[in-house]
């Protein structure tokens, strides 16, 4: 009987292993409502971003909305990035590439929410994170993101954000799509699914809200739009840049995520314009 029931016991190998493995889970998701504060983490990936950083990190600091923390998560920025982070009262991490520098964010985190900004957008209504924290919370949601509109005045952007918001919206109850610079995300919905994908080499953020939209429930909030930077659109090109992303959707699509450089994605403000900066200024 004994040898019955152990060879029973090892024809079942991997349910055994799957129940510890989901136990293991559970205890670390228990462990973070446990130890996380109802709050608001604000988590920011960084690469020489002098420029804009500043101007994010004010339009913060004169929300309404108090109970959040700041975590700059930088890759080891040339420029004056970690000491703006600084000045304003930013936790400083180690980061990375944005995947790699979410990560870290969200695993320094103390609040039961995680909000992932690009270090490129603002947020000019001062009750830009009360509204959307209340309306996330009101209608219990696990995963979600923000309308988005450019910071410019070329009826070319306009268009091209007011199709991608009716993309997202046409989209978030079959593949859900989320741009990267605003995820609001529930702690523990990004450790159930291991947080952002760091082999991913574009759309990363796509990826991360269609995982998520499988274990909670995902939405575009109503309150705010989120302005951004069209700055990659001026380096890049429209059209160009329009046709990488058709052809980056069609790749995820057939072949699966985009794990090589194959579109050549680059991180933030570039090494050679910084490095161009610099030598204008000893001309």
């Amino acid at each position: 009987v004994a040898r019955e029931r152990q060879g029973k016991l090892c024809s079942y190998p991997s349910l055994i292993i799957n129940s510890k493995q989901f136990f293991n889970r559970c205890l670390q998701l228990l462990l973070i409502l446990l130890l996380c504060q109802r709050m608001l983490s604000i988590i920011i990936p960084t690469y020489n971003e002098e420029k804009y950083l500043p101007f994010l990190l004010r339009s913060i600091t004169a929300q309404s909305f108090e109970d959040y923390e700041i975590i700059v998560a930088d890759n080891q920025s040339k420029d004056c990035t970690q000491r703006q982070a600084d000045a304003a009262g930013a936790r400083i991490v180690a980061g990375g590439l944005p995947a790699a520098g979410r990560n870290a964010g969200a695993a320094a985190a103390r609040g039961d929410l995680l909000l992932f900004l690009d270090a490129d957008v603002i947020l000019p209504d001062p009750k830009f994170l009360e509204d959307t924290v209340a309306e996330f919370r009101q209608r219990e949601l696990g995963v979600a993101t923000c309308k988005v509109e450019p910071l410019s005045t070329k009826k070319i952007d306009k268009y091209m954000h007011e199709g991608f918001n009716y993309f997202m919206w046409v989209m978030s109850a079959i593949k859900p799509h989320a741009p990267g610079f605003c995820i609001f995300a529930r702690r523990d919905v990004h450790q159930l699914i291991g947080g952002f994908d760091e082999a991913i080499k574009l759309a990363e953020d796509h990826d991360y809200v269609e995982r998520a939209g499988r274990v909670a429930k995902f939405r575009v909030l109503k309150s705010h739009r989120i302005p951004v930077s069209v700055r990659r659109l001026d380096k890049d090109g429209r059209f160009k840049t329009f046709l990488k992303y058709i052809a980056a959707e069609i790749h995820i699509r057939t072949k699966g995520a985009i794990k090589s450089d194959l579109f050549k994605y680059r991180f933030g403000y570039q090494e050679e314009e910084h490095s161009e900066k610099k030598n204008n200024k000893t001309v």
